[in-house]
């Protein structure tokens, strides 16, 4: 169960980062207008839940038992680190 929790944890901050690099893409690409910035920002929460998604049926798939225990660590470190970069993002203003 341990091992499900660390790997869950793992997809958590590997689905974060679309968003993270998507967040970056629209601060530099401001030609695009708000149009071109909310499709980078929806082709990153897209790629970052199939990712969770992705994650969570291969660890179903291997052993039904530690689906659950997955999910939860990979829901808490995906909001923890988002929590963590928001907080971050206003410190360092």
């Amino acid at each position: 169960m341990a091992l499900a929790i660390i790997l869950g944890a793992l997809a958590g901050l590997a689905g974060f980062t679309p968003l993270l690099v998507g967040l970056r893409m629209t601060r530099k690409t401001v030609r695009a207008g708000l149009a071109g910035s909310m499709l980078v920002l929806f082709l990153a929460l897209f790629v970052s839940f199939v990712i969770l998604v992705m994650t969570a049926v291969c660890c179903i798939a291997l052993d039904r038992g530690l689906g659950f225990p997955f999910v939860v660590a990979e829901v808490i470190a995906l909001s923890t680190a988002a929590i963590a970069y928001g907080v971050a993002s206003v410190v360092r203003k």
